[in-house]
């Protein structure tokens, strides 16, 4: 209900007869009847119930009655609207109460208006068309009209802006923050929570579960259940696979002797650990040499500290994840796959490192790495005795499910530094072409 007056005053006499705090709710009452009003028919009674002995009272001086001790009242809306206008005191009781309190807006014809608002918002031809096709899936308008506070002219511009970021992508290693102010001249415009940032990651979301999607096999029907299972990744890996960077260099990837093309720049020295950030990886793509060829990937970086130790240049390539992948990671990897290396895993044998193990796989295409139920069954066999210190909170193992079982019934954890001797054997025994 708008509360701001129109220029006309009310007349003093209908302040005495209706106006003042102790008949505000008897106002809201009767603008209800009108409300509910959609202009092509009108009902001329008012029936009101329940009345205070003050409201009783201002209705009876309204209306001319006679003051009566009933909790009820019909008012023939007709006769009263002649008596306001006969007397001076306004045109109508509408009016009256509109003198009071501000505009009367119906509320079915508002409820239409603001629903055909609201289709031209969703049906506008020229956002992007990622951005379209977003718009049409089912939590999206929910979240349009939470970002714009319902009202469809905000969630106009946000949309606006949202497609002008989406025209701009992909980029080649274009920090966030220089990618707002080029756009909106405000550094901080695509910053979490702000509503273009979280509608073009919807949208960008939304987009590689499609694709994704598409590429499990025609006949898969669980792929929307398997959507809801994967972990919720955090903004900054989403912008990440667009090429846009945000905190470039944090969680860096440890890597050992990966090979690269003769024609690029050598990764560090040969044989000896080192990183690459989110940074180097997108704005300065390398050519990578690994097409059909092993590359290692193991959950914790001891095992590299290890590696480079025993083996140093003749160690096969190997990256470390440093636990669930971070941005720099994911790129990493993701750009290996695309290179067409073979990629294989190894993590910790406890609850975590199954859930980390899980995601690597799907993410880049990883196969097990001595990491499968007799793997496991060996190095209990070696490991030093101790209590079961495995939880109740499994995970299943999806490229072995006997794994899961054999470690619930054994309920020990094995660190994958326990089983480095055997995962050096491989490292040594496959050669790198450099």
């Amino acid at each position: 209900m708008t509360k701001t007056r129109p220029p006309k005053s009310a007349d003093p006499r209908l302040e005495r007869l209706l106006g003042g705090p102790a008949l505000a709710a008897l106002r809201v009452r009767m603008r209800r009847h009108f409300e509910r009003q959609d202009g092509n028919s009108k009902n001329s009674t008012l029936q009101l119930t329940k009345l205070m002995t003050t409201e009783h009272e201002a209705l009876a001086l309204l209306t001319g009655r006679p003051t009566r001790s009933t909790q009820s009242l019909k008012i023939d809306i007709d006769q009263l609207d002649a008596t306001l206008r006969n007397a001076g005191i306004a045109g109508s009781l509408r009016e009256a109460l509109e003198l009071l309190d501000g505009p009367i807006v119906n509320r079915a014809m508002a409820k239409n208006d603001l629903l055909v608002r609201w289709s031209s918002v969703t049906k506008a031809d020229h956002l992007h068309p990622a951005l379209s096709i977003w718009l049409q899936t089912a939590p999206a308008i929910g979240l349009l009209k939470r970002l714009a506070r319902q009202d469809p002219d905000t969630a106009n511009r946000q949309l606006e802006r949202a497609s002008a970021v989406l025209r701009r992508l992909p980029v080649k290693g274009l920090t966030r923050a220089q990618l707002a102010a080029d756009l909106f001249g405000n550094a901080h415009a695509l910053d979490n929570g702000q509503p273009a940032a979280t509608l073009v990651l919807a949208v960008l979301q939304h987009g590689e579960n499609d694709i994704a999607r598409l590429q499990d096999a025609p006949e898969d029907t669980e792929g929307t259940e398997r959507d809801a299972r994967r972990p919720a990744e955090r903004a900054r890996d989403i912008w990440a696979r667009a090429g846009v960077l945000v905190n470039e260099l944090a969680r860096p990837a440890l890597f050992l002797n990966l090979p690269v093309h003769p024609d690029s720049a050598p990764l560090g020295t040969l044989g000896e650990p080192g990183y690459l950030s989110l940074r180097q990886l997108l704005r300065t793509p390398i050519a990578w040499s690994v097409a059909n060829q092993a590359v290692y990937i193991c959950e914790n970086p001891n095992i590299v500290s290890i590696a480079a130790d025993r083996l140093g240049s003749a160690c096969a390539p190997l990256v470390c994840t440093d636990g669930m992948p971070a941005a720099a990671q994911r790129i990493l990897l993701t750009q290996l796959a695309f290179a067409g290396a073979r990629l294989l895993y190894h993590g910790d044998f406890d609850w975590p490192g199954l859930h980390i193990a899980n995601y690597v796989m799907r993410l880049c295409g990883a196969q097990p790495w001595r990491f499968a139920r007799d793997d496991y069954k060996r190095a209990i066999e070696n490991a030093p005795h101790s209590e079961r210190d495995l939880g109740d909170s499994r995970v299943e193992a999806t490229w072995d499910q006997a794994l899961t079982a054999s470690m619930q019934r054994y309920g020990l954890a094995i660190a994958e530094e326990a089983v480095a001797s055997p995962l050096l054997e491989d490292l040594s025994s496959t050669r790198s072409l450099f």
